[in-house]
């Protein structure tokens, strides 16, 4: 009777260990950008430590005793994105598109638009490291545009010409009208980005009413907001009126660039191909640190005094999302060291601050002679450490160098002033794309006239050439 006791007793323990020896594991799945986490690998690709995913499925088990996997995909666009969602055959519990299509998901969501890119709310109460790190710069910016309950902040950055000084002097290059310039012909690209280079047109008609504003902002006759108001309206006018004057606009600046590019306008201006570069924030970085290392080469950037745009990139929950995952997840990547490691990897800025993101600015830019003061108060302030202040309670570092990776990583307040955001243009989405269309399928160069001619004569001589052996046979014939 022991003995059967016992027995009974040994198989409900080994049962009783069965749910947690084959506990099912959750997965999360994720759809972000190409490149765009700490993966944990050299340049060479050569794994060198835990990715951050990794490190999160380890310490999710060791907070909730459960198992989880993340389902990780990337995509090169917005547009890839959004399609992908659309068909519904694929479902994902966290995507991390950009500004304006995040708007889109949100407009879905409240309006009972498409079912596919709807998204869920948020719980910032369960999100501490959001919470207390997020930049209030960020922060404020959500709160203004009524995004908060639908997204959290990712990365973010601007939108200006990164070039080189050795070869075109900063007031040239400070000005849309640079890449109407016809001094630098040819030496200069844009983004193949409809809405980007739509915005660029956009800024350069209302370029006079831009430089009023920036001058009555400088003069303390209008306050920061009203100036960012007035970039923005500028910067997203899609009246018709205005989508043809920025296709008129565009196609002459076209006759005057070197090109159009997506990603490799930052290695062309490395390797001496081109002086400037439309380039979003954390591209100009990279070819900052590139230029160094390869070529001793010092490149710099600069927001446009007119104006341009910020963008961000962040974490949105589509419908019927794993809610309690995704929402982990994202507060993972917003503890201060998780952020850090995701900067160094992918070279673009956090919406996170907090001492250790501070610490990583000061370590790469801090220069305890420099001349310059640079106060970042704006987006650290309130989550750093009392001992992370300067004497007079700002976020300061001391820098000798403007305009270079330290500026461009994180713009100042007056250059944050005249920024705006990119919308989402709504029912002028497709008419902006015909417009864009029309300018591209309008490239066509001096060279190409000249080919089609050299072309047409060939193809004359050709013609000519049958038409008299015909006469000749024909002459052959009769006699």
């Amino acid at each position: 009777m022991k003995k059967i006791s016992a027995l009974i007793l040994c198989l409900l323990l080994c049962f009783g260990y069965l749910p947690s020896a084959y506990a099912k594991t959750e997965i999360l799945r994720v759809y972000n950008w190409q490149d765009y986490i700490n993966e944990g690998k050299d340049d060479d690709g050569t794994k060198i430590s835990d990715s951050v995913i990794e490190l999160w499925e380890k310490d999710y088990q060791k907070r909730t005793g459960k198992k989880v996997k993340v389902q990780y995909d990337t995509f090169e666009t917005n547009e890839t994105m959004l399609n992908t969602l659309r068909t519904g055959k694929t479902a994902y519990d966290l995507v991390c598109p950009s500004d304006y299509v995040i708007q889109k998901m949100i407009a879905a969501s409240k309006n009972d638009g498409e079912e596919n890119i709807s998204v869920e709310k948020f719980d910032v109460s369960k999100m501490k490291n959001y919470r207390e790190n997020v930049s209030p710069y960020i922060r404020e910016l959500f709160e203004k545009n009524g995004w908060t309950d639908y997204a959290v902040g990712y990365m973010w950055g601007t939108v200006g010409f990164l070039y080189n000084p050795e070869n075109i002097p900063l007031e040239d290059v400070s000005t849309w009208d640079f890449f109407w310039d016809t001094r630098y012909k040819n030496r200069m690209t844009c983004k193949d980005v409809s809405r980007d280079a739509y915005v660029v047109g956009s800024l350069y008609v209302h370029k006079e009413e831009l430089s009023k504003c920036v001058e009555q902002y400088k003069n303390g006759e209008i306050s920061a907001e009203e100036l960012r108001k007035t970039v923005h309206a500028a910067a997203n006018d899609v009246a018709d009126e205005n989508i043809e004057k920025v296709g008129t606009a565009l196609s002459q600046m076209k006759e005057n660039i070197y090109g159009f590019e997506v990603d490799s306008g930052k290695t062309d201006i490395v390797s001496g191909k081109i002086d400037a570069n439309l380039a979003w924030s954390g591209d100009a970085v990279y070819a900052m640190d590139l230029a160094e290392e390869e070529d001793n080469k010092e490149l710099a950037f600069v927001i446009p005094k007119e104006g341009s745009t910020i963008w961000f990139d962040g974490w949105v929950m589509p419908k019927g999302a794993n809610v309690e995952l995704a929402q982990d997840f994202v507060d993972f990547l917003c503890r201060p060291e998780i952020a850090v490691m995701n900067m160094d990897y992918i070279g673009y800025t956090s919406a996170i601050a907090g001492d250790e993101v501070f610490e990583l600015v000061r370590e790469n830019y801090e220069d305890e002679n420099g001349k310059y003061e640079y106060d970042l108060s704006y987006f650290f302030e309130g989550t750093l450490s009392e001992d992370k202040y300067s004497k007079d309670g700002k976020a300061v570092i001391r820098t000798n160098t403007i305009g270079r990776q330290l500026t461009t990583q994180y713009p100042s307040m007056d250059e944050v002033a005249r920024c705006g955001i990119m919308e989402d243009f709504g029912d002028k989405n497709q008419a902006v794309l015909e417009m864009w269309s029309q300018v591209k399928s309008n490239n066509i160069t001096v060279f190409s006239y000249v080919m089609m001619a050299v072309l047409f004569v060939l193809l004359v001589l050709m013609v000519t050439r049958s038409i008299k052996r015909r006469i000749k046979k024909r002459k052959r014939m009769r006699r």
